[in-house]
């Protein structure tokens, strides 16, 4: 997530609010550090998001894969 600055947020904030609104979200820091963070009133609150395994079944991982190029890598960097 990006960090901006609290003097460039304020010089910015039209063009801010508008990537907010476009579900874009970011951090506000003063010195370095993170104040607050900004997002779309309408963006899912980060329990709702769901990222881990949000691709299950729509792949499968071969059973070499831990072996894929295991003859190529050898031939370049030896033993």
């Amino acid at each position: 997530m990006e960090s901006i600055n609290m003097h460039e947020a304020k010089t910015r904030l039209s063009q801010l609010v508008a990537r907010a609104s476009k579900g874009e979200a970011f951090i506000i820091a003063k010195a370095g550090k993170p104040v607050a963070r900004v997002t779309a009133i309408d963006s899912p609150e980060e329990s709702q998001q769901k990222r881990i395994g949000f691709m299950a079944g729509q792949f499968t991982v071969p059973d070499d894969f831990d072996r894929m190029g295991e003859d190529e890598i050898t031939e370049m960097f030896g033993s």
